[in-house]
């Protein structure tokens, strides 16, 4: 049976819950951590040293980094669909997963800090701005990337539209007065055409 430690808030989290979803895999989503807590916890950190979530643990066999799973699982049940045998076009996916977890992610993170779990008097105004300026500008790459091909890797939808798709969640709840991008738009629409993508990712933010 596949484990997955974490919460189903987290949007990291939700990536593998979304494949698991996606793939019809069974498994136990143990809602192991508070929001910031994952480092004080001796059991957790017994299965991720690093104190961060996700973590899986398939019949003791654990893995983490939420990417990682992702390959991990696609590869073992979706090999050649979700994880794509053309060695170009799961480079070309691969890419975009790496884009999310170091250009999108920690700005993200500030955007969520600040607007979700900050009181509005303590808020700074100008980070959320600077921030939110930043991710429209990063936005219109991923806009750009998306002419003329249905998803992230080519016409066929795979692990890099899950681990990006989460994040476009929170992009289209945090940040303020963004710009027509028709790709994206058009992307986004698809991913909610997926049962998965609704049940797990469409959450309030907390």
């Amino acid at each position: 049976m596949l484990t997955i430690y974490g919460r189903n808030s987290s949007s990291n989290v939700q990536k593998v819950l979304w494949l698991c979803e996606e793939l019809g895999l069974p498994y136990t989503s143990a809602h192991s951590v508070a929001p910031g807590t994952a480092k004080d916890s001796d059991a957790y950190l017994k299965l991720n040293p690093n104190g961060l979530i996700p973590a899986i643990d398939e019949d003791g066999f654990v893995l983490w980094e939420s990417n990682a799973i992702l390959r991990y699982l696609a590869a073992k049940h979706a090999n050649g669909t979700l994880f794509a045998s053309d060695l170009r076009v799961r480079a070309d996916g691969d890419r975009w997963m790496d884009w999310q977890a170091t250009v999108m992610a920690p700005l993200m993170a500030i955007m969520l800090r600040q607007l979700v779990r900050t009181p509005p008097e303590q808020r700074d105004a100008k980070l959320i701005a600077a921030t939110a300026a930043d991710i429209r500008a990063k936005v219109n790459i991923l806009d750009d990337a998306l002419a003329g091909r249905a998803y992230l890797a080519g016409d066929a939808f795979t692990i890099a539209d899950i681990a990006v798709g989460q994040w476009v969640w929170r992009y289209v709840t945090l940040v303020p007065d963004r710009a027509p991008t028709p790709n994206l738009q058009a992307w986004y629409e698809r991913l909610q055409s997926r049962k998965a993508f609704v049940k797990i990712v469409m959450q309030p933010l907390v």
